[in-house]
């Protein structure tokens, strides 16, 4: 579904992406993983194409549509939910008729099936389950994930980890990026830990499934 290889990016001097490759397959949850600071944010604006890259290469098959979902999402707080989805439908091109029907089925499988309540009465979780309804408009063929789980309490991350497994049977390729280890364990098929810019491990599913965890992994990969 999307290749890198050998991708890299500096700021002012400094490598914050250094030559940077790996595949993902399509219909799995691929973790992008690393401490604070190591280029993961920065990877994934240069595959959304908001960040120019200095050289490498991104594969992405022609006509894929990909859906984006940010750490931290803001909504102009005086819109309800649907009227959010409406207006990013909107910006999409989706036929006005079609708008409205389509919001409906996305508040519904996100959980917000209240769509009259204003975005300034949102929790955290609820602004995390509105950003992944707006990622899923246009019903992409992949989904990037920016932190989906930051800031939720227990409760909430269960949830938001269903309806990520729930995007996966739907057959939609998953690129997500966490700081939660074990909520990663969850959902994840593979995926790479960064530090520095660089690759420090590669690892899949049966890697802590068997022995390590994968915060043994990760502490291994980055040093403690």
């Amino acid at each position: 579904m999307i290749t890198i290889s050998n991708l890299s990016k500096s700021y002012k001097g400094k490598k914050v992406v250094d030559n940077l490759s790996f595949t993902m397959k399509e219909g799995e949850v691929f973790a992008l993983l690393g401490s604070n600071g190591a280029g993961k944010s920065t990877t994934i604006k240069m595959i959304l194409d908001l960040v120019k890259k200095d050289s490498g290469e991104i594969m992405i098959p022609p006509n894929t549509v990909i859906g984006y979902s940010p750490e931290t999402p803001y909504f102009p707080p005086f819109l309800t939910g649907m009227e959010v989805l409406s207006y990013y439908g909107a910006l999409q091109k989706i036929p006005q008729k079609e708008q409205r029907e389509t919001g409906k089925k996305l508040l519904t499988l996100v959980g917000l099936e209240d769509d009259s309540t204003k975005i300034r009465f949102y929790s955290k979780g609820m602004l995390q389950r509105l950003a992944l309804a707006q990622a899923l408009l246009g019903d992409p063929d992949a989904l990037i994930l920016d932190e989906p789980c930051a800031g939720l309490d227990a409760m909430g991350r269960i949830e938001m980890l269903n309806l990520i497994k729930g995007m996966k049977k739907m057959g939609k390729t998953i690129l997500m990026n966490s700081h939660i280890l074990n909520d990663m364990e969850k959902v994840c098929d593979e995926g790479i830990i960064m530090q520095k810019g660089k690759v420090m491990q590669r690892f899949k599913k049966e890697d802590f499934e068997k022995e390590n965890s994968l915060e043994e992994i990760f502490i291994k990969a980055v040093g403690a």
